[in-house]
C-alpha cells in the first residue's frame, strides 16, 4: 500500500504526462484522487493541488470548444492563479509541482487570447 505522499508523487508524475498528451480531464481526475486525502487532513499542499486540478480542467473546456468554453476556462483558472505561488523550491516534490505550474503557464501562453490580462 502506498503512503499518501507516494500517492501524491505518482499522481503528479501522471498529471504531467497527461498534460503533455492533452488528456486534461484525465489529468484532473488523477490529481483529484490525491487531493481528497490532502484536503481532509488540511495539508498545506491541498490548495496548490486544487489549483492544478482546476488548471487542467480549464484546458479541457477549451479542448471541447463548447459554447462559453473561454468564459468557463477563465473562471476555472482563477483557482490555479490564486495558489500557484505556493509551489516553492523547499516543499516536498517541489520539482514536480514547479514543472506542473510551468506546463499550465505554457498552455496559458498557447491560449493567450483567452487568458490575456490574467
Amino acid at each position: 500500500m502506498l503512503t499518501m505522499n507516494e500517492d501524491l508523487e505518482r499522481a503528479l508524475q501522471r498529471y504531467l504526462v497527461l498534460l503533455d498528451e492533452r488528456e486534461y480531464f484525465e489529468a484532473h481526475e488523477v490529481l483529484e484522487e490525491a487531493w481528497h486525502p490532502l484536503r481532509l487532513r488540511k495539508d498545506s499542499k491541498a490548495n496548490l493541488v486544487k489549483g492544478l486540478i482546476n488548471g487542467a480542467i480549464a484546458f479541457e473546456h477549451l479542448k471541447r470548444n463548447r459554447p462559453e468554453a473561454s468564459e468557463r476556462a477563465r473562471r476555472v483558472i482563477a483557482s490555479y492563479e490564486r495558489y500557484k505561488m505556493q509551489a516553492e523550491p523547499n516543499m516536498v516534490y517541489a520539482a514536480l509541482f514547479m514543472e506542473a505550474c510551468e506546463k499550465i503557464e505554457i498552455l496559458k501562453r498557447q491560449h493567450s487570447s483567452v487568458f490575456e490580462g490574467l
